[in-house]
């Protein structure tokens, strides 16, 4: 299996399995269904509602049905933890490249560059086109959306961290979901409210530190690896100058409990 190496905000580096190319393909043909299916509904409904009415449907009317099919995967990946129902059926999610979460900008510039989905349309579009007029030479249509589809497939196969074009130029990453310890987990818990924090530096780092941390703290735990909890332990009392004697995973967990208290209240 594939393994994506992520530098963490602490120059801490964390592997995690790369989304396998078929796992990939299926989940993008799972999208594309899922996208023609409502895309026949939409013209559906507008034929539904030009009889009813006895009116044409306006343009209006006719782009505020499609709209959610246009943004199918930025409103999916922005409220799904980096997935659209095909990835959560292949059980693979998007990062940043640090791990976290992407940002908005991340998901719209992924969304932005979807060559993938260029090319499906194109020839869906054309062949028909095509067939009904007779052009031998509608492929020149779709030279430009298939000959970029083709780029990000040797780009995946090829490129160190198995990206795309458009996760590239947004900075994002596809990684397998099914790990129980993920960078992704959230980094809130729930803390009582008698609780008393013991380092109120902690909220010198930031939301993205601290999912960072959580991360390493997972991946430490699940393999029993003391070291990498020291050497994170080091970084972070270095950073914040915190004298402590508590163990590297009891320093962690507390910094945790205290990011959390503090935060919310």
């Amino acid at each position: 299996m594939s393994v994506i190496r992520i530098m963490t905000n602490f120059n801490i580096e964390l592997e995690f399995p790369a989304a396998p190319f078929h796992r990939r393909l299926i989940a993008w043909i799972i999208d594309i269904i899922v996208l023609f299916f409502f895309g026949w509904l939409a013209v559906e409904v507008i034929f539904w509602f030009d009889s009813a009415v006895g009116n044409k449907t306006s343009l209006a009317v006719f782009i505020v049905l499609l709209i959610p099919m246009l943004t199918y995967h930025l409103l999916c990946e922005a409220t799904m933890n980096g997935q659209s129902f095909g990835k959560k059926m292949m059980g693979i999610r998007v990062v940043n490249e640090t791990g976290g979460q992407p940002g908005i900008g991340q998901l719209t510039v992924r969304w932005l560059i979807r060559t993938s989905d260029m090319m499906a349309f194109s020839l869906i579009l054309s062949v028909p086109m095509a067939a009904a007029s007779g052009n031998a030479n509608f492929f020149w249509q779709v030279a430009i959306p298939l000959g970029l589809f083709m780029t990000d497939i040797i780009l995946v196969n090829a490129s160190k961290k198995q990206q795309r074009l458009g996760d590239m130029l947004a900075h994002t990453l596809l990684i397998k979901a099914s790990q129980k310890h993920s960078i992704q987990d959230t980094v809130f818990l729930k803390i009582a409210e008698n609780y008393k924090p013991t380092f109120p530096q902690v909220m010198q780092l930031s939301d993205r530190d601290m999912n960072s941390l959580k991360g390493i703290l997972d991946t430490a735990k699940k393999r029993g690896d003391y070291n990498l909890a020291t050497m994170a332990s080091d970084k972070i009392r270095n950073h914040l100058k915190i004298e402590t004697n508590l163990s590297p995973f009891e320093f962690l967990e507390v910094l945790l409990k205290d990011y959390n208290y503090l935060s919310a209240n």
